[in-house]
Protein backbone atom coordinates (compact mmCIF):
# COMPACT_ATOMS: atom_id res chain seq x y z
CA UNK A 1 0.00 0.00 0.00
CA UNK A 2 2.92 2.52 0.03
CA UNK A 3 4.44 1.72 -2.63
CA UNK A 4 0.71 2.66 -4.24
CA UNK A 5 0.82 5.94 -2.44
CA UNK A 6 3.97 6.95 -3.75
CA UNK A 7 2.99 6.18 -6.98
CA UNK A 8 -0.09 8.09 -6.83
CA UNK A 9 1.58 11.35 -5.18
CA UNK A 10 4.07 11.31 -7.99
CA UNK A 11 1.39 10.91 -10.57
CA UNK A 12 -0.15 14.01 -8.52
CA UNK A 13 3.22 16.22 -8.42
CA UNK A 14 3.39 15.75 -12.62
CA UNK A 15 -0.24 16.05 -13.42
CA UNK A 16 -0.09 19.54 -11.13
CA UNK A 17 3.51 20.44 -13.25
CA UNK A 18 1.98 20.34 -16.00
CA UNK A 19 -0.97 22.15 -15.28
CA UNK A 20 1.54 25.11 -14.09
CA UNK A 21 3.71 25.06 -17.22
CA UNK A 22 0.99 24.65 -19.47
CA UNK A 23 -0.86 27.88 -18.45
CA UNK A 24 -4.23 25.81 -17.80
CA UNK A 25 -6.95 26.96 -16.00
CA UNK A 26 -7.61 27.44 -12.49
CA UNK A 27 -11.08 25.15 -12.88
CA UNK A 28 -8.46 22.07 -14.18
CA UNK A 29 -6.05 23.01 -11.03
CA UNK A 30 -9.01 22.32 -8.55
CA UNK A 31 -10.67 19.27 -9.90
CA UNK A 32 -7.09 17.55 -9.89
CA UNK A 33 -6.88 18.85 -6.40
CA UNK A 34 -10.78 17.34 -5.43
CA UNK A 35 -9.45 13.91 -7.43
CA UNK A 36 -6.65 13.77 -4.91
CA UNK A 37 -7.61 14.10 -1.85
CA UNK A 38 -10.69 11.23 -2.55
CA UNK A 39 -7.96 9.28 -3.65
CA UNK A 40 -5.73 9.87 -0.57
CA UNK A 41 -9.35 9.30 1.72
CA UNK A 42 -9.90 6.24 0.46
CA UNK A 43 -6.45 4.66 0.65
CA UNK A 44 -6.22 5.73 4.45
CA UNK A 45 -9.60 4.24 4.76
CA UNK A 46 -8.61 1.01 3.04
CA UNK A 47 -5.42 1.14 5.41
CA UNK A 48 -7.34 1.15 8.10
CA UNK A 49 -9.17 -1.59 7.88
CA UNK A 50 -6.00 -3.50 6.59
CA UNK A 51 -4.63 -2.95 10.12
CA UNK A 52 -8.03 -3.35 12.60
CA UNK A 53 -10.03 -5.57 10.92
CA UNK A 54 -8.61 -7.30 7.92
CA UNK A 55 -9.01 -7.18 4.41
CA UNK A 56 -11.76 -7.48 2.18
CA UNK A 57 -14.62 -5.98 4.87
CA UNK A 58 -16.10 -2.87 4.66
CA UNK A 59 -15.03 -0.13 6.66
CA UNK A 60 -17.99 2.39 8.42
CA UNK A 61 -19.32 5.17 7.53
CA UNK A 62 -17.81 7.59 10.22
CA UNK A 63 -14.19 6.16 9.40
CA UNK A 64 -14.13 8.17 6.23
CA UNK A 65 -15.23 11.35 8.25
CA UNK A 66 -12.88 11.04 10.69
CA UNK A 67 -9.83 11.66 8.39
CA UNK A 68 -7.23 14.38 8.85
CA UNK A 69 -7.17 17.33 6.93
CA UNK A 70 -4.64 17.26 4.35
CA UNK A 71 -3.08 20.00 2.40
CA UNK A 72 -1.06 19.83 -0.97
CA UNK A 73 0.37 23.22 -1.60
CA UNK A 74 0.91 22.98 -5.54
CA UNK A 75 4.26 24.79 -5.19
CA UNK A 76 6.76 25.42 -2.03
CA UNK A 77 7.57 29.10 -1.29
CA UNK A 78 10.83 30.32 -2.08
CA UNK A 79 12.98 31.57 0.74
CA UNK A 80 13.86 35.58 0.49
CA UNK A 81 15.79 37.02 2.69
CA UNK A 82 15.27 41.21 2.86
CA UNK A 83 18.87 43.18 2.77
CA UNK A 84 19.50 45.43 5.20
CA UNK A 85 21.48 48.27 4.62
CA UNK A 86 22.66 51.78 6.45
CA UNK A 87 20.23 54.28 5.65
CA UNK A 88 22.49 57.29 4.13
CA UNK A 89 21.49 60.47 4.87
CA UNK A 90 22.04 63.01 2.02
CA UNK A 91 24.66 66.07 3.65
CA UNK A 92 23.78 69.76 2.27
CA UNK A 93 27.06 71.06 1.46
CA UNK A 94 25.48 74.36 1.81
CA UNK A 95 25.56 74.06 5.46
CA UNK A 96 29.24 73.58 5.83
CA UNK A 97 31.22 76.13 6.52
CA UNK A 98 34.70 77.33 7.24
CA UNK A 99 34.40 76.66 11.06
CA UNK A 100 33.20 73.48 10.55
CA UNK A 101 36.34 71.97 8.84
CA UNK A 102 39.43 70.63 11.12
CA UNK A 103 41.92 70.61 8.08
CA UNK A 104 41.73 71.07 4.37
CA UNK A 105 41.95 67.85 2.33
CA UNK A 106 45.97 67.61 0.73
CA UNK A 107 46.33 66.71 -2.64
CA UNK A 108 48.19 63.54 -2.58
CA UNK A 109 51.96 63.84 -4.04
CA UNK A 110 54.24 60.66 -5.07
CA UNK A 111 56.98 60.84 -2.75
CA UNK A 112 60.49 62.13 -4.11
CA UNK A 113 63.55 60.39 -3.10
CA UNK A 114 65.87 62.96 -4.04
CA UNK A 115 67.14 66.19 -1.61
CA UNK A 116 68.28 69.56 -2.37
CA UNK A 117 70.79 71.90 -0.66
CA UNK A 118 71.32 75.53 -2.56
CA UNK A 119 73.38 78.17 0.28
CA UNK A 120 74.61 81.25 -1.14
CA UNK A 121 77.12 83.04 0.94
CA UNK A 122 78.56 86.57 0.54
CA UNK A 123 81.41 87.58 3.42
CA UNK A 124 82.96 90.96 2.84
CA UNK A 125 86.19 92.26 4.59
CA UNK A 126 86.70 96.50 4.88
CA UNK A 127 89.28 98.52 6.90
CA UNK A 128 89.37 101.88 6.45
CA UNK A 129 91.98 104.80 7.88
CA UNK A 130 91.32 108.19 8.72
CA UNK A 131 94.65 110.37 9.75
CA UNK A 132 95.91 107.09 11.36
CA UNK A 133 99.68 108.04 12.15
CA UNK A 134 100.53 104.10 11.64
CA UNK A 135 99.60 104.42 7.94
CA UNK A 136 97.94 101.75 5.92
CA UNK A 137 95.56 101.34 2.97
CA UNK A 138 91.53 101.43 2.69
CA UNK A 139 90.96 97.99 1.33
CA UNK A 140 87.41 96.53 0.82
CA UNK A 141 87.26 92.45 -0.10
CA UNK A 142 84.48 90.29 -0.73
CA UNK A 143 83.55 86.49 -1.50
CA UNK A 144 80.87 85.03 -2.97
CA UNK A 145 80.09 81.62 -2.60
CA UNK A 146 77.48 78.67 -4.16
CA UNK A 147 77.30 75.13 -2.92
CA UNK A 148 74.40 73.02 -4.24
CA UNK A 149 73.81 69.52 -3.73
CA UNK A 150 71.18 67.18 -5.99
CA UNK A 151 71.01 63.82 -4.16
CA UNK A 152 69.14 60.59 -5.01
CA UNK A 153 68.74 57.60 -2.63
CA UNK A 154 66.05 54.72 -3.29
CA UNK A 155 67.22 51.36 -1.68
CA UNK A 156 70.25 50.06 -3.49
CA UNK A 157 71.37 52.91 -5.47
CA UNK A 158 72.52 56.30 -4.58
CA UNK A 159 73.98 58.87 -6.37
CA UNK A 160 75.13 62.53 -4.79
CA UNK A 161 76.03 65.47 -6.92
CA UNK A 162 77.95 68.72 -5.13
CA UNK A 163 78.41 71.79 -7.17
CA UNK A 164 80.93 74.40 -5.51
CA UNK A 165 81.18 78.09 -6.94
CA UNK A 166 83.87 80.58 -5.20
CA UNK A 167 84.72 83.78 -6.43
CA UNK A 168 86.72 86.69 -4.72
CA UNK A 169 87.84 90.31 -5.78
CA UNK A 170 89.69 93.05 -3.23
CA UNK A 171 89.80 96.43 -3.76
CA UNK A 172 92.93 98.64 -2.30
CA UNK A 173 93.79 102.23 -2.25
CA UNK A 174 96.42 103.05 -4.63
CA UNK A 175 96.02 99.53 -6.78
CA UNK A 176 93.84 97.53 -9.59
CA UNK A 177 91.29 95.12 -8.79
CA UNK A 178 93.17 91.89 -8.15
CA UNK A 179 90.99 88.55 -8.04
CA UNK A 180 91.45 86.51 -4.11
CA UNK A 181 89.63 83.11 -4.97
CA UNK A 182 88.37 81.65 -8.52
CA UNK A 183 87.43 77.94 -8.32
CA UNK A 184 84.11 75.78 -10.10
CA UNK A 185 83.99 72.28 -8.60
CA UNK A 186 81.69 69.52 -9.70
CA UNK A 187 81.47 65.78 -8.30
CA UNK A 188 79.43 63.25 -8.65
CA UNK A 189 79.39 59.71 -7.43
CA UNK A 190 76.96 57.04 -8.80
CA UNK A 191 76.99 53.78 -5.87
CA UNK A 192 75.23 50.65 -5.80
CA UNK A 193 75.01 48.25 -3.19
CA UNK A 194 73.41 44.62 -2.78
CA UNK A 195 71.32 45.40 0.34
CA UNK A 196 69.46 47.94 2.29
CA UNK A 197 71.75 47.41 5.42
CA UNK A 198 75.48 47.56 3.79
CA UNK A 199 77.24 50.57 4.07
CA UNK A 200 79.75 49.73 0.89
CA UNK A 201 78.76 50.90 -2.18
CA UNK A 202 79.95 50.11 -6.13
CA UNK A 203 80.74 53.40 -7.32
CA UNK A 204 81.75 55.03 -9.96
CA UNK A 205 83.15 58.90 -9.63
CA UNK A 206 83.27 62.00 -11.53
CA UNK A 207 85.27 65.23 -10.48
CA UNK A 208 85.87 68.22 -12.53
CA UNK A 209 87.81 71.38 -11.42
CA UNK A 210 88.82 74.67 -13.34
CA UNK A 211 88.37 78.43 -12.52
CA UNK A 212 86.72 81.32 -14.20
CA UNK A 213 88.72 84.29 -15.20
CA UNK A 214 92.38 85.10 -15.86
CA UNK A 215 95.36 84.81 -13.01
CA UNK A 216 98.26 86.99 -12.73
CA UNK A 217 101.38 87.14 -10.75
CA UNK A 218 101.10 90.53 -9.39
CA UNK A 219 101.34 93.24 -9.95
CA UNK A 220 102.59 92.12 -13.54
CA UNK A 221 99.10 91.87 -15.72
CA UNK A 222 100.86 91.41 -19.16
CA UNK A 223 100.84 87.84 -18.97
CA UNK A 224 98.09 85.61 -17.59
CA UNK A 225 99.69 82.45 -15.79
CA UNK A 226 96.20 80.77 -15.55
CA UNK A 227 93.00 81.06 -17.43
CA UNK A 228 89.21 79.45 -17.93
CA UNK A 229 90.33 75.44 -18.61
CA UNK A 230 94.52 76.29 -17.79
CA UNK A 231 94.37 74.59 -16.10
CA UNK A 232 90.76 72.18 -16.24
CA UNK A 233 91.17 68.72 -14.29
CA UNK A 234 88.93 65.67 -14.96
CA UNK A 235 88.91 62.58 -12.96
CA UNK A 236 86.87 59.63 -14.01
CA UNK A 237 86.88 56.24 -12.16
CA UNK A 238 85.50 53.37 -10.90
CA UNK A 239 85.81 52.05 -7.26
CA UNK A 240 83.99 51.36 -3.92
CA UNK A 241 82.32 53.70 -1.47
CA UNK A 242 81.88 53.74 2.51
CA UNK A 243 78.68 56.07 2.85
CA UNK A 244 77.31 57.03 6.14
CA UNK A 245 74.52 59.06 6.05
CA UNK A 246 74.13 59.47 9.69
CA UNK A 247 77.65 60.13 10.67
CA UNK A 248 77.88 62.42 7.63
CA UNK A 249 81.27 60.85 6.45
CA UNK A 250 81.83 59.28 2.01
CA UNK A 251 85.13 57.80 1.93
CA UNK A 252 86.04 56.53 -2.34
CA UNK A 253 88.44 53.94 -2.97
CA UNK A 254 89.51 53.45 -7.01
CA UNK A 255 92.35 51.83 -7.91
CA UNK A 256 91.24 52.38 -11.52
CA UNK A 257 90.86 56.52 -12.15
CA UNK A 258 92.47 58.84 -15.45
CA UNK A 259 93.21 62.03 -14.65
CA UNK A 260 93.20 64.23 -17.45
CA UNK A 261 94.33 67.68 -16.95
CA UNK A 262 93.54 70.43 -19.55
CA UNK A 263 95.40 73.65 -20.55
CA UNK A 264 93.23 74.69 -23.42
CA UNK A 265 95.13 78.30 -23.73
CA UNK A 266 98.35 77.53 -26.27
CA UNK A 267 100.47 80.02 -25.08
CA UNK A 268 100.06 78.49 -21.52
CA UNK A 269 100.71 75.05 -23.30
CA UNK A 270 103.44 75.82 -25.52
CA UNK A 271 105.15 76.97 -22.09
CA UNK A 272 104.40 73.54 -20.34
CA UNK A 273 102.35 74.95 -18.02
CA UNK A 274 101.16 72.34 -15.17
CA UNK A 275 102.50 69.44 -16.39
CA UNK A 276 101.20 69.28 -20.22
CA UNK A 277 104.25 69.01 -22.82
CA UNK A 278 105.28 72.15 -24.02
CA UNK A 279 106.03 73.42 -27.55
CA UNK A 280 109.72 72.57 -29.50
CA UNK A 281 112.02 75.01 -30.61
CA UNK A 282 114.84 75.33 -33.13
CA UNK A 283 118.11 77.26 -32.35
CA UNK A 284 116.77 80.54 -33.74
CA UNK A 285 113.69 80.25 -31.20
CA UNK A 286 111.04 79.37 -34.23
CA UNK A 287 108.47 76.73 -33.04
CA UNK A 288 108.43 73.58 -34.15
CA UNK A 289 105.92 71.84 -32.66
CA UNK A 290 102.82 73.15 -30.30
CA UNK A 291 102.67 72.23 -26.59
CA UNK A 292 100.13 69.74 -26.14
CA UNK A 293 97.15 70.96 -24.46
CA UNK A 294 95.60 67.85 -22.65
CA UNK A 295 97.94 65.59 -20.50
CA UNK A 296 96.96 62.29 -19.17
CA UNK A 297 97.01 59.51 -16.47
CA UNK A 298 96.23 56.89 -15.10
CA UNK A 299 96.24 56.13 -11.26
CA UNK A 300 94.57 55.77 -7.69
CA UNK A 301 91.93 58.04 -6.52
CA UNK A 302 91.17 57.85 -2.58
CA UNK A 303 88.42 60.72 -1.53
CA UNK A 304 87.10 61.39 1.77
CA UNK A 305 84.68 64.26 2.63
CA UNK A 306 83.45 64.90 6.54
CA UNK A 307 80.99 66.49 8.72
CA UNK A 308 81.28 66.76 12.02
CA UNK A 309 79.95 69.42 15.09
CA UNK A 310 82.52 69.46 17.33
CA UNK A 311 80.48 72.83 19.31
CA UNK A 312 77.42 74.00 19.33
CA UNK A 313 77.15 75.97 16.53
CA UNK A 314 80.53 75.41 15.02
CA UNK A 315 80.43 72.78 12.24
CA UNK A 316 83.94 71.28 10.43
CA UNK A 317 83.79 70.15 7.05
CA UNK A 318 86.71 68.60 5.59
CA UNK A 319 87.71 67.37 1.44
CA UNK A 320 90.22 65.43 1.43
CA UNK A 321 91.41 63.82 -2.64
CA UNK A 322 94.57 61.46 -3.07
CA UNK A 323 95.94 60.80 -6.29
CA UNK A 324 99.21 58.90 -7.65
CA UNK A 325 99.99 58.03 -11.36
CA UNK A 326 100.92 54.77 -11.81
CA UNK A 327 103.47 54.87 -14.88
CA UNK A 328 104.71 58.33 -15.10
CA UNK A 329 105.53 59.49 -11.41
CA UNK A 330 104.15 56.35 -9.23
CA UNK A 331 104.56 57.45 -5.36
CA UNK A 332 104.41 61.00 -5.65
CA UNK A 333 100.91 61.80 -4.11
CA UNK A 334 98.65 64.64 -5.63
CA UNK A 335 96.93 66.19 -2.33
CA UNK A 336 94.41 68.75 -2.30
CA UNK A 337 92.45 69.45 1.39
CA UNK A 338 90.19 71.97 1.74
CA UNK A 339 89.22 72.94 5.53
CA UNK A 340 86.30 74.62 7.05
CA UNK A 341 85.12 75.67 9.80
CA UNK A 342 81.83 77.59 9.74
CA UNK A 343 80.78 79.37 12.85
CA UNK A 344 77.18 80.21 12.71
CA UNK A 345 75.55 83.01 14.27
CA UNK A 346 72.26 82.86 13.41
CA UNK A 347 70.01 81.63 10.64
CA UNK A 348 71.53 83.99 8.15
CA UNK A 349 74.71 85.31 9.65
CA UNK A 350 77.63 83.35 9.80
CA UNK A 351 81.60 83.08 9.99
CA UNK A 352 83.84 80.78 8.52
CA UNK A 353 87.42 80.05 8.36
CA UNK A 354 88.82 78.17 5.35
CA UNK A 355 92.21 76.74 4.54
CA UNK A 356 93.47 74.48 1.29
CA UNK A 357 96.10 72.49 0.75
CA UNK A 358 97.36 71.74 -2.59
CA UNK A 359 100.81 69.71 -3.72
CA UNK A 360 101.04 68.42 -7.51
CA UNK A 361 104.11 67.44 -8.48
CA UNK A 362 103.15 69.17 -11.74
CA UNK A 363 103.21 72.44 -11.17
CA UNK A 364 106.74 73.73 -10.86
CA UNK A 365 107.19 77.31 -9.26
CA UNK A 366 110.65 79.08 -10.05
CA UNK A 367 111.13 77.98 -13.35
CA UNK A 368 113.13 79.62 -15.44
CA UNK A 369 112.68 80.08 -19.54
CA UNK A 370 115.31 82.22 -21.62
CA UNK A 371 113.98 84.68 -24.79
CA UNK A 372 114.60 81.73 -26.88
CA UNK A 373 111.95 79.33 -25.06
CA UNK A 374 114.46 77.34 -23.48
CA UNK A 375 114.46 76.66 -19.96
CA UNK A 376 117.30 77.49 -18.20
CA UNK A 377 115.61 76.14 -14.79
CA UNK A 378 113.30 73.66 -14.38
CA UNK A 379 111.57 74.62 -11.08
CA UNK A 380 110.48 72.31 -8.05
CA UNK A 381 106.82 71.60 -6.76
CA UNK A 382 106.08 73.14 -3.67
CA UNK A 383 102.96 72.93 -1.49
CA UNK A 384 100.75 75.51 -1.99
CA UNK A 385 98.33 77.41 0.87
CA UNK A 386 95.75 79.88 1.23
CA UNK A 387 93.86 80.51 4.22
CA UNK A 388 90.60 82.51 4.46
CA UNK A 389 88.90 84.32 7.02
CA UNK A 390 84.96 85.61 6.52
CA UNK A 391 82.27 86.90 8.22
CA UNK A 392 78.89 87.49 5.95
CA UNK A 393 75.41 86.43 5.19
CA UNK A 394 73.93 82.77 4.13
CA UNK A 395 70.65 82.48 2.77
CA UNK A 396 69.19 78.82 2.08
CA UNK A 397 66.83 78.28 -0.84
Amino acid sequence: MRIIQLFLLVVLGAFTLQAQTSGSTNQKIDSIKSAAAQAIMRLRALDTLAQGQGVGKEAPKDTLQKLDTIVIRLSQPMAYTRSQGAAIKPVDTRSVTGSNIQEKIKRFHMPSFWTKTNRATINLNEVAFVNWNAGGNNSVSGIMSLHSERNYKFRYVQWNNTLDFRYGLNAQEGQTIRKTDDQIRFSSTFGHRKDTISKWYSSGKMNFNTQLSNGYKYPDRSKPISRLMAPGYLFLGVGTSYIDDAKKLNIYLSPLTQKATFVLDQNLADRGAFGVRRATYDALGNKITDGEKVFMELGILVTNTYERTVAENVLVKSNLSLYTDYLASFGNIDVDWFLDVHLKVNKFITSNIGMHFIYDDDILFDRVVNELGYVEQNGRPKLQFKQLLGFGVVYAF
